[in-house]
């Protein structure tokens, strides 16, 4: 297992059996080293910086009814809200006197934000901050589209893909929702020039080791410059709502795994990691991660942001308890750094592969 580990270190590329055998046959001897290497890489090309994005949740209406989310179309015990483009750019301000310099739009698939409103609000947000980096989370979109809202000013756009494997992703989502499709979406946002974030949730209903490796090869196929890498957590409105939460010890693995094939990825410590184990976020950037993203939603609306059940939302999880997060991440040794976080030094993949 050593061999392999350093294998993917070294070439950042395994074939499907390997995947398979490095994840479903590792040991805790295995873990702790493979997270050694995840944190030696990491601190190669980051160092012990840590870069922050404020989080804005816009709109919890969603057209799709994915089986594992608490947003779903379907939910009807749901209190839905749309926030205004002023109450956007509110959070946008608030956030910038806080020393931000990157914003998350995440919403759920929500049609009334037509390609017209949307690529307005992400105009409105350029022209008030151009020094921020502006990072997208809404969903499938036509290519045309996703031209548009780069066009207007958008720089960063969040997909996750979720699972790779064709069998898994009907047992997740419903009819009318292609996998191949989802993918598509993926290759189009590399192709428009967005830096491109993809990933999965870890322990979903039916889930196998072969999928985890089909997960694997796409991430390494696609290449993208940002992995979401976080645990599947139950919500009571869903029809997985008595399934069993995804395990830290392999979400952690997984996120290791990610660091050794994409070393110079932006990789989340998610809330859900948080939300799982009160050491959540703190293993996450144990393992590799070195992306934390808190919340600058209205306080009224993060509770309705409801992917999962027991959702973390405020304290360090929020942007008002920045000083909190700081404190945290420097008992462990780390740095929050106030910038967009473009930077990554690719001079140092040439000396830290010549080491």
């Amino acid at each position: 297992m050593r061999d392999l580990i350093l294998k993917l270190e070294k070439e950042r590329s395994l074939s499907k059996a390997e995947w398979m055998r490095l994840i479903g046959e590792r040991t805790p001897e295995s873990s702790a080293f493979l997270l050694e290497r995840a944190q030696a890489v990491r601190h190669a090309f980051y160092g012990r910086s840590i870069y922050i994005r404020g989080l804005i949740e816009f709109t919890n209406h969603c057209k799709n009814d994915c089986y594992y989310c608490g947003i779903r179309c379907s939910n009807r015990s749901l209190s839905r809200y749309r926030m205004t483009e002023a109450e956007i750019l509110s959070c946008c301000q608030n956030g910038y006197e806080l020393g931000f310099r990157t914003f998350v739009l995440q919403g759920g698939e929500d049609n009334w934000f037509t390609q017209e409103r949307m690529t307005a609000l992400i105009a409105k947000i350029r022209h008030a901050f151009p020094d921020c980096a502006i990072t997208l989370s809404v969903g499938e979109r036509e290519r045309e589209e996703y031209q548009a809202y780069f066009d207007a000013g958008a720089d960063r756009f969040l997909l996750r893909h979720e699972t790779a494997e064709e069998a898994h992703y009907r047992q997740l989502h419903p009819k009318g929702m292609e996998l191949q499709h989802r993918k598509e979406c993926l290759w189009h946002l590399k192709e428009i020039g967005y830096q491109t974030g993809s990933g999965i949730m870890v322990g979903t209903p039916g889930q196998k080791t072969e999928h985890l490796a089909e997960d694997m090869l796409f991430l390494q196929e696609l290449r993208p410059q940002m992995v979401g890498i976080g645990p599947f957590l139950p919500h009571k409105d869903t029809p997985f709502s008595g399934a069993q939460a995804g395990s830290l010890e392999l979400t952690l693995y997984l996120l290791g795994l990610v660091r050794l094939l994409l070393p110079t990825a932006l990789i989340p410590a998610t809330t859900a990691l948080s939300t799982l184990h009160p050491e959540g976020r703190r293993r996450g950037i144990l393992a590799g991660a070195n992306v934390l993203m808190p919340n600058l939603s209205p306080v009224e609306n993060r509770k309705n942001y409801s992917l999962y059940d027991n959702k973390r939302c405020m304290d360090s999880e929020a942007a008002e308890g920045l000083f909190l997060l700081k404190e945290e991440m420097k008992e462990i040794g780390y740095e929050i750094v106030m910038d967009r976080g473009d930077a990554i030094a690719e001079g140092k993949a040439e000396r830290y592969e010549s080491e």
